[in-house]
């Protein structure tokens, strides 16, 4: 765990380093023990970055960024769609917690953004597919689809967060690449 709030650029350095650490890993170096789990439900927590990202089982921020318990603020949602819910989760952990870096992380094959391209789903999950609609517009690449979607999410946040008067914070996109672990950054 690190110790109190650091700069966007400190944090968005540790991520890229936890994640050189992952892809060389055969398991997650982050600290799990008893110890920070006491501490941190003693003291609480002061994440150094919130990650937005999709439900999907083989996108682990916590691993990906080789992180332990109380580093990351993590938002799960299919296809990392923003909505009010997930924006207010990352007005608190800014606000409330101190991060100064959001990264919104699309991923390789990501279904959500699958079933977009082809042409949205129905029921609930529909709600889904149109924000990613939206965001893709005509866009048939699942690369670019998954890109235009991360922006959108990231101009989202920027745009309602207002983060032209806070100059700390600092939102970024990245892309996953689930078959290999790495992670690139759209900025």
């Amino acid at each position: 765990m690190h110790n109190g709030n650091l700069s966007a650029s400190e944090a968005l350095q540790k991520l890229k380093d936890g994640n050189q650490r992952y892809l060389d890993a055969k398991s997650n170096p982050g600290d799990v023990s008893p110890q920070i789990r006491q501490k941190t439900c003693e003291e609480g927590q002061i994440p150094y970055a919130v990650v937005i990202t999709c439900s999907d089982s083989r996108v682990i921020p916590e691993s990906i960024f080789s992180a332990g318990i109380g580093e990351l603020f993590v938002i799960r949602v299919a296809g990392n769609v923003m909505d009010k819910h997930q924006l207010g989760s990352v007005e608190y952990a800014v606000e409330h917690l101190g991060s100064n870096l959001v990264v919104v992380l699309g991923h390789e094959h990501c279904g959500a953004v699958g079933a977009a391209l082809q042409g949205g789903a129905g029921g609930f999950t529909k709600f889904i597919t149109d924000e990613i609609l939206e965001a893709i517009g005509e866009e048939k690449d699942e690369y670019k689809a998954c890109c235009l979607n991360v922006d959108r999410a990231v101009n989202t946040i920027k745009e309602s967060l207002n983060t032209k008067e806070n100059e700390n914070l600092k939102v970024y996109g990245a892309y996953y690449h689930i078959g290999s672990g790495k992670v690139d950054y759209l900025d």
